[in-house]
């Protein structure tokens, strides 16, 4: 039997053999008490990546959103994000559960929102308005099919922020997805945010775990918060091992997952069934079926080649290239949708 091709999202990747053999031979301590040298070098590697001064190892990109969330929002104040943010579709309603704060939504264009809409979207000093105190970007925006916030974009965000005392936040979850396909540079990004989040177990391939990068005394307070959120772990160095392997060694190959991305998002769009196929920027591509096509019929049809893909909305799939995925299984793809009959 053919291994599954496994499009559902870049989370399903498997350790790589070295990344294994790293995590087998890292030293390891107690996290808890700041002793473990594998953890410890992974913070302060991403810290530099990023030009932060400090990181803080979590389980997850959620954990390391809402740490941020908290801590730069009290009750009764406001956070400004895209209607699509990962921090507010996808995290269980922890802006309100954990933080107690009112959110803003903002409509932006694939995921992304320009300072002008931030500006008008800061409440006035007035008893009836919840306080603006956040700002939080996501790059790449999932459900923007990948899109990406350039370093002037976040840098005109930035002016606006800074301009009304307001924090700035990275949700990066795919964040080297976003600096591979612009060709920035990781530095120039901790000279507008406050916090950033990026996660090592997705495109970058790590079993688990995320980073919060920020000021010190703002990574300290976040260790509190992390531990009242029960994120205190012990020997986490074998997993940290995995996200140090990932970013040492995973970053640029990261070419590949966005080429075989362009790959099928160009043979969905010959696709007679296919109505609609979001520019393709990264490793996503969402595509709309035409309404005649039944969605379940397509997915299943899918699996009967051994190729599983997630339900996006209404009508709408969602395919997520990774390091498991290999030129022959994208050919596989693209065979699969040139033979499915409605």
């Amino acid at each position: 039997m053919n291994p599954i091709i496994d499009l559902r999202s870049d989370t399903v990747t498997k350790p790589t053999p070295a990344m294994l053999q790293a995590m087998f031979q890292a030293p390891v301590g107690d996290d808890v008490y700041s002793e473990d040298p594998t953890v410890n070098e992974l913070q302060a590697y991403g810290a530099n990546l990023f030009g932060m001064e400090a990181g803080l190892f979590c389980p997850s990109g959620t954990m390391t959103n809402q740490i941020a969330i908290k801590l730069h929002t009290q009750p009764l104040s406001e956070v400004i994000c895209d209607r699509t943010s990962h921090i507010y579709v996808y995290e269980g309603g922890g802006i309100a559960f954990n933080s107690a704060a009112s959110v803003h939504l903002v409509d932006g264009v694939r995921g992304k929102i320009t300072p002008q809409q931030v500006e008008a979207a800061i409440n006035p000093d007035n008893i009836h308005f919840p306080i603006t105190r956040l700002v939080s970007l996501e790059n790449t925006c999932n459900k923007g099919g990948g899109s990406y916030y350039t370093v002037p974009e976040i840098a005109a965000i930035a002016e606006v922020t800074r301009k009304h005392g307001i924090a700035l936040h990275l949700d990066g979850a795919r964040v080297f997805n976003a600096l591979v396909a612009s060709g920035e540079d990781a530095r120039a990004y901790g000279n507008h945010f406050d916090t950033i989040s990026v996660c090592l177990s997705k495109g970058l391939g790590a079993p688990v775990g995320s980073l919060l990068l920020g000021p010190k005394p703002l990574i300290e307070q976040a260790k509190r918060v992390r531990k009242v959120l029960g994120g205190g772990w012990r020997q986490a160095g074998y997993l940290a091992a995995a996200g140090l392997y990932a970013l040492q060694h995973h970053v640029e190959r990261l070419r590949e997952d966005h080429d075989h991305a362009m790959q099928l998002g160009n043979a969905l769009q010959q696709a007679p069934y296919v109505t609609e196929v979001m520019p393709v920027e990264t490793n996503i591509v969402i595509f709309t079926l035409a309404p005649e096509v039944n969605t379940d019929h397509f997915l299943k049809y899918l699996q009967g080649k051994g190729i599983v893909a997630s339900s996006f909305g209404p009508q709408k799939i969602r395919f997520v290239t990774h390091l498991d995925l290999s030129p022959e299984m994208v050919q596989d793809i693209i065979n699969s949708l040139a033979d499915f009959a409605q």
